[in-house]
């Protein structure tokens, strides 16, 4: 059975941090690639960012470039999504995603995590 769950979401003030975490299981994590996406209410799923399990190739949108940090721990089959210095409008349904071919394609989805900033 596939899962992938998200941890970690929660409120917190404008500047702070906070870590998501993205746990799966029952596929081949370590050729896939791992994705978070986010929805604000009222807006479209945005991608935020995503790494290559096969050769660590990361991307970051430029909305959080230099404030998120994507990472995989293969051997826990986990994907952390570092998120510093958070804005108010950072706030937003966190998914996390895998998939082997596309962003547009993906293969799997998380039931999303919630996260609130604060101004």
């Amino acid at each position: 059975e596939v899962q992938v769950v998200e941890s970690g979401g929660g409120l917190v003030q404008a500047g702070g941090s906070l870590r998501l975490s993205c746990a799966a299981s029952g596929f081949k994590f370590d050729v896939y690639t791992i994705a978070w996406f986010r929805q604000a209410p009222g807006k479209e799923r945005e991608g935020v960012s995503c790494i290559s399990n096969r050769d660590g190739t990361t991307y970051y949108a430029d909305s959080v470039k230099g404030r998120f940090t994507i990472s995989s721990d293969n051997a826990k089959r986990t994907v952390y999504l570092q998120m510093n210095t958070l804005k108010p409008e950072d706030t937003a349904v966190y998914y996390c995603a895998a998939y082997l071919g596309s962003y547009e394609d993906v293969d799997y989805w998380g039931q999303g995590i919630q996260v609130n900033v604060s101004s």
